[in-house]
């Protein structure tokens, strides 16, 4: 089994149909080898063969496998599961947000070693601009979805409204760094760093984010806390079966 793994994923990660030649190579084994395992592959419907080209790719049978994966897949139950670990490594608190009605809501929250002056409740709504979860949504989906909320947001604010052109440069830096950083923006006092979790297909985002008194975001607190936030959202969107950046805002 664990030999006719490398054999699909060597198809996996080809991202097309591949010859036998090039499979045995990303495989590492030799051309009967691989050949065999093609044969096996392709009599269960996990590898098809074309008969015009003589290439392989992935089968219907993998596909029905897919499909039934992803129908299966508690996206927000997998994710909750990484929470405690990216509390235990930074010793703050931290959140997940999901995508709602009107904006990101907050659907998880553990509390860290140090306290903070309130603390969002869980179904609470978080704004796109001043909240770290909002600029992720704000970069990450497509604008037909953030636009009606975003409007609506900077009609409340009237003349403090942000120009055009500094919300761009949310957009453009969340996109470069790959999180949002936010500091007193709905909360005084706390600060607040989120990345995406990318799940497979075309699936929206979901946002974590760990939060911490405004007064210990030191440059090496904050060096830290993104590392290993960043190393946890590719972890849980690894587990999902997605791709990293694999999205943006259109």
């Amino acid at each position: 089994m664990e030999l006719a793994m490398t054999v699909l994923q060597a198809i996996e990660q080809g991202l097309r149909p591949m010859s036998l030649t090039e499979i045995a190579a990303a495989a590492d084994m030799g051309a009967s080898k691989a050949h065999r395992y093609l044969v096996s592959l392709c009599r269960v419907g996990l590898v098809a063969q074309s008969q015009r080209s003589g290439l392989y790719d992935l089968g219907p049978g993998m596909r029905r496998l897919g499909i039934e994966a992803l129908r299966r897949m508690d996206e927000v139950g997998l994710a909750t599961e990484y929470l405690p670990t990216l509390r235990d490594r930074t010793s703050h608190s931290v959140n997940l947000a999901a995508w709602g009605d009107n904006g990101p809501v907050i659907v998880r929250w553990d509390y860290g070693a140090y306290a903070l002056p309130i603390t969002v409740r869980v179904g609470a709504t978080m704004p796109l601009l001043t909240s770290s979860v909002g600029r992720i949504y704000l970069a990450y989906l497509p604008r037909t979805m953030t636009d009606p909320v975003l409007g609506s947001q900077l009609a409340l604010q009237g003349e403090a409204s942000p120009t055009s052109e500094e919300i761009e440069q949310i957009r453009t830096s969340v996109h470069e760094r790959g999180l949002a950083v936010t500091s007193g923006g709905v909360i005084p006092g706390v600060a607040s760093v989120a990345a995406p979790v990318f799940p497979a297909g075309e699936s929206i985002p979901l946002a974590l984010a760990v939060a911490l008194p405004e007064r210990l975001a030191d440059d090496k607190t904050m060096t830290d806390i993104e590392y290993e936030l960043l190393r946890i959202t590719e972890e849980i969107t690894a587990d999902l079966g997605g791709a990293a950046g694999a999205r943006s805002e259109a």
